[in-house]
């Protein structure tokens, strides 16, 4: 059976304006070509500088300085989690008004429907419906990051980005995370780009893996053979680093 490919990156290379007068551009994303297909989750490791968060800011609409061609076979945009939860939520609002907004952007639903659909993605999320009246700064890093999460799929995305979503984590609360994503991957029937410097957590959860080092994928394959059978110099040097 035919894998349905949700985003089609084929050619990609961004630039930035450098220097004072903004007369020299520095290039950022070079000649990326890949495929993300529906139910998988595909890693995009790389040290910081990699390019990867430039990456996934053309993906979802936030950067539209490129050339090449970006793809997207999905009835409604992708969606991005951020590293840090806190400057993601608004800080003067409670966690049910966050959740509710992308409902109220999307339309087509009644208040009371709205708030029922904002109770039980609380329930999704292992938070119970007291959340729902509370504010950012009264959750732990992990909650907040979980409200994140649920803001991004509430409205009913087929894609979801995440950049670092648990980097900024201890290794407990990361391992909470990972198990909620793929929990709603299930439920929800969700694909992701999953991006990370962390090797272990690319290992944990991704089913492919896109290596990047400046701006330029250097190896693509499934985790499981990038982990036992690397071929690019810098992905043996990511993985011994990582042990």
């Amino acid at each position: 059976m035919e894998r349905r490919a949700l985003l089609e990156v084929k050619h990609l290379n961004s630039f930035y304006e450098e220097g004072n007068a903004g007369k020299r551009r520095k290039q950022v994303l070079q000649d990326v070509s890949f495929s993300l297909y529906q139910g998988e989750i595909l890693g995009l490791v790389g040290e910081s500088g990699s390019g990867k968060t430039t990456l996934s800011r053309a993906i979802v609409g936030l950067l539209r300085d490129y050339t090449g061609e970006l793809l997207l076979h999905t009835a409604t945009p992708p969606q991005m989690v951020f590293q840090d939860p806190y400057s993601s939520l608004n800080p003067a609002h409670t966690i049910g008004w966050i959740l509710e907004e992308p409902l109220r952007v999307k339309g087509g639903m009644a208040k009371a429907g709205r708030k029922a659909q904002v109770g039980e993605m609380l329930d999704k999320i292992g938070l119970g419906p007291e959340y729902a009246h509370r504010k950012p700064h009264e959750l732990s890093g992990g909650q907040r990051q979980r409200v994140a999460i649920a803001a991004a799929v509430i409205a009913g995305p087929e894609l979801l980005v995440a950049d670092e979503p648990v980097s900024a984590l201890d290794v407990t609360i990361q391992a909470q995370i990972l198990e909620l994503l793929l929990s709603l991957r299930q439920e929800l029937q969700l694909s992701y780009l999953f991006i990370s410097h962390d090797l272990n957590v690319i290992y944990q959860i991704c089913d492919r893996v896109l290596v990047m080092n400046h701006g330029e994928i250097v190896e693509e394959n499934t985790v499981q053979e990038l982990f036992a059978n690397p071929r690019h110099p810098y992905t043996k040097q990511l993985l011994a680093a990582a042990k």
